[in-house]
């Protein structure tokens, strides 16, 4: 089945400010109110989207590249490596009742991402044709934007600690964006593990970045205790604090009713 449209979700934000934690959390709302299936990309080389959602997987693209590059795995004959790659890719989507996810992994040797990205963009763009919603949980850091790897999405959620620092870093993510004139309709700041009255002081630095501050997470201990003890994010109670205030961005975005 092929949708006359889909929503397109994806994160930003330099490392350790909770883009796979709201990634995650964005999933289990969505399937909640019935917004599903849905497919979720995990396109950081730190992979653990799987992890947050209870979703084992046993292949990602760049460890299948590589087999295939080093002439571990051989190719069927009549086929081409294109095709086999296309193929072996799909393969590798782990599925779940709700949820198909597509992990990235590392680079594929020196440090380069650039076959992997044209493989997950052009990948994507086919397959997300067939799911009402897409989550991309992105690297951290900006290269994600400059190689375009990021495009044609609804929502683009920037986030930040409650820190000036990471606030300017979302600011410079809103920068270039702007100036590479990319495909993004909508693009929000959201501020996680925010303390009592930390938000206040930081205000000054939101109106900067030019980005309009959809929600501020509370910090919380049972979010941090699921991380250590390697729960699901997914299985949080629903009166959580943090998914009350994911399900809040969520109806504010609009991207429920």
């Amino acid at each position: 089945m092929v949708l006359e449209m889909t929503f397109n979700i994806a994160l930003a934000g330099k490392g350790g400010t909770g883009k796979t934690t709201l990634a995650a959390l964005i999933i289990r709302q969505l399937v909640e109110n019935g917004k599903r299936p849905i497919l979720a990309v995990d396109a950081d080389a730190n992979a653990n989207l799987n992890e947050a959602l209870g979703i084992e997987v046993e292949d990602t693209i760049a460890e299948l590249l590589a087999r295939v590059n080093n002439n571990r795995e051989a190719l069927p004959a009549g086929m081409t490596k294109d095709q086999y790659v296309a193929l072996k890719v799909h393969e590798s989507l782990a599925e779940s009742d709700d949820v198909d996810l597509m992990v990235m992994g590392g680079p594929e040797g020196a440090g380069c991402y650039c076959f992997v990205n044209n493989l997950v963009r052009n990948f994507v763009h086919k397959l997300n044709q067939k799911y009402p919603y897409t989550v991309m949980d992105n690297e951290a850091g900006l290269e994600h934007l400059s190689r375009r790897t990021t495009q044609n999405i609804d929502i683009l959620f920037v986030t930040s600690d409650a820190s000036v620092r990471g606030i300017r870093s979302a600011g410079r993510v809103k920068r270039l964006v702007d100036s590479m004139a990319l495909d993004i309709k909508k693009m929000y700041l959201v501020v996680t593990r925010v303390g009592d009255g930390s938000i206040d002081s930081l205000h000054g630095e939101i109106q900067k970045t030019g980005l309009e501050l959809i929600v501020a997470i509370p910090s919380d201990a049972d979010v941090f205790n699921y991380d250590l003890q390697g729960k699901p994010l997914v299985d949080l109670p629903d009166d959580n604090p943090v998914v009350n205030a994911v399900d809040e961005l969520m109806r504010k975005s609009s991207i429920l009713p």
